[in-house]
């Protein structure tokens, strides 16, 4: 007898934003995606915090912007006292202070209020694997920012490196995201990360913007 096919998880979001305008749509266009339920919709911190809370959640849709509590303070706090929650931002603002103070807080991705609705449920799937999503104009700001002050790394690169794994370190510290990478290399997009998940674990990397710093300091991109 063949067994059913298990249901994907889905998984729970919240939706900030202290508009209502942008709330509410975005929070109504979200749900009606097959795998993602908004189980909530805050206008500021604390009313993430409350509904984490109340959970449970595996991902926040984060502003930037909010009063009584930001999108970048709002993160740190969750890092600390919620760390199974991931965060992306959704903003207006790709500054280098923006950016820089968000992941620095804990994101696992950045998106500016261009991106798409595939794009945006991309961000949230991959952001509740454990995996970073950076918008193309994000990407290039943080490339900028890394090649102008990227010190000597701390550490060199891993020996026991394959060449696939030094290849696609490259490829991330281009600013690629996975799907770019096996297009590039003609491997799956699972293919890509489990090298990338190999890669981290060996060279002790925390996260992607980490991946392209130390790829930028190695001279691999």
């Amino acid at each position: 007898m063949i067994e059913p096919a298990a249901e994907p998880k889905r998984l729970r979001v919240v939706v900030a934003d202290d508009q209502a305008a942008v709330r509410e749509p975005l929070a109504a266009v979200l749900a009606l995606t097959e795998d993602l339920d908004v189980v909530a919709a805050a206008a500021n911190g604390t009313e993430v915090l409350a509904a984490v809370e109340a959970g449970p959640v595996d991902v926040v849709l984060m502003d930037l912007r909010m009063p009584v509590m930001d999108g970048t303070e709002t993160t740190r706090r969750l890092a600390e006292e919620h760390p199974e929650v991931a965060v992306v931002v959704l903003t207006t603002f790709a500054d280098d202070d923006s950016i820089l103070g968000a992941l620095g807080a804990g994101a696992r991705g950045y998106l500016t209020k261009n991106a798409g609705r595939q794009d945006i449920a991309r961000a949230i799937r991959a952001a509740a694997a454990g995996q970073s999503v950076l918008d193309r104009e994000v990407q290039d700001r943080l490339l900028a920012t890394v090649r102008t002050t990227a010190p000597a790394p701390a550490r060199p690169l891993p020996e026991d490196l394959t060449p696939r794994e030094r290849e696609v370190l490259a490829l991330i510290g281009q600013g690629l995201p996975n799907r770019a990478i096996a297009q590039r290399l003609f491997v799956s997009e699972a293919t890509v990360k489990t090298h990338i998940n190999n890669l981290f674990a060996k060279a002790g990397i925390r996260d992607r913007p980490d991946a392209v710093r130390r790829a930028i300091a190695a001279g691999l991109a």
